[in-house]
Parts: structure tokens; C-alpha cells; sequence
């Protein structure tokens, strides 16, 4: 069991760093593409927690919850949800609503821009 438990949280780890990773990359690069990015958007990630200030007062948190094998989200248009890893992509269990889809959603409409991962 000890050895199940240990590779189950390796899988997460690696899993979850690939789609932080990617979030954070694509969010960097965001400003280049974007044709009116608000002055105070700034993106910074240290490997485990990834925040997005679009403007004073419109700040996204993402960040990692080994324990519970989820990433948790703190969004300004949608609040706070823990998402798991089902079926390959990130899921809310309350509604259904994907990660990627609904960071996509809420940037768009927040930027005026159609933000794709």
C-alpha cells in the first residue's frame, strides 16, 4: 500500500506541476498577445502556488493541495473551488466546470480578449 500511495502522489505531483507550469507560461506570455493588458498585471510562480493580478482588487490564486490531490482556486468572478483530477483535466465535483475551461472563460471576459490554453 505504502508503495501505491507513494507513486499515486508522485503521478499527482508531476501532473499537477505540468498544468501549473503551463497555466503560469501561458499567462506570462499573455502581455504579447494581448493588445490592452491592464498596467498592474503581473503573474508570479514559485513551483507551488501561481497568482494572477489582472488589476487592483482582481486577483486569481492557484495553487497545489497535495494532501487532498487537488488544485484549489481563488478566482474573482467565481470564488473559491477545489478542483480533481478526473479523465484527464481538472474538474469541479459541484458543477462539473473544468480548470482550464473556466480560467479561459474568465480571463476573456476580464481582458477583453479570447485567452485559449
Amino acid at each position: 500500500a505504502v508503495v501505491s500511495t507513494q507513486s499515486t502522489g508522485n503521478l499527482f505531483n508531476e501532473i499537477c506541476s505540468e498544468t501549473l507550469d503551463t497555466l503560469a507560461e501561458a499567462l506570462e506570455e499573455l502581455p504579447d498577445f494581448t493588445p490592452d493588458v491592464p498596467e498592474l498585471f503581473d503573474v508570479e510562480y514559485n513551483g507551488e502556488v501561481l497568482t494572477l493580478k489582472i488589476r487592483e482588487g482582481v486577483t486569481y490564486v492557484v495553487n497545489r493541495q497535495t494532501p487532498n490531490k487537488q488544485i484549489w482556486l481563488s478566482s474573482p468572478v467565481s470564488g473559491p473551488k477545489r478542483f480533481d483530477f478526473v479523465d484527464g483535466s481538472w474538474y469541479y465535483s459541484h458543477d462539473g466546470s473544468s480548470l482550464i475551461e473556466l480560467m479561459e472563460t474568465e480571463l476573456s471576459n476580464l481582458l477583453d480578449f479570447e485567452f485559449e490554453l
